[in-house]
């Protein structure tokens, strides 16, 4: 699996994560494009969780139904006022909405009930 986290969000990570965190990430419905990134800090995995990556301290944590959508997964941080925050990108986008926060991929299905059909 191809995840690479940017320097600034590896700066961010390293800061926030204390001994024995990392981060989870996962993936949801939402959005007009269909599918979100979202990500949170944890100590403790769930059941069905694996260590997905490992860029020095820093892990990252998904579940099996998430990890389908993180190969070419890039991490970046922003720390800018409006939409500041860790920041999802994917080069096997198809898809993304008008402000960037959802996508669809290319090779999977579309997400019934989304609004963008492209």
């Amino acid at each position: 699996m191809n995840i690479t986290i940017k320097e600034k969000a590896e700066a961010m990570l390293n800061s926030k994560l204390a001994a024995g965190q990392f981060l989870r990430v996962f993936v949801k419905e939402g959005g007009c494009a269909g599918l979100t990134y979202g990500a949170e800090i944890a100590s403790e995995m769930k059941n069905g969780e694996l260590v997905v990556h490992t860029a020095g301290a820093t892990r990252i944590v998904t579940d099996d139904a998430s990890g389908k959508f993180l190969d070419g997964l890039v991490i970046d941080y922003s720390d800018e006022l409006i939409n500041g925050g860790l920041q999802f990108t994917n080069s096997n986008t198809k898809t993304t909405c008008g402000c960037g926060q959802s996508f669809n991929l290319k090779g999977f299905p579309k997400i019934e009930g989304a609004k963008c059909r492209t």
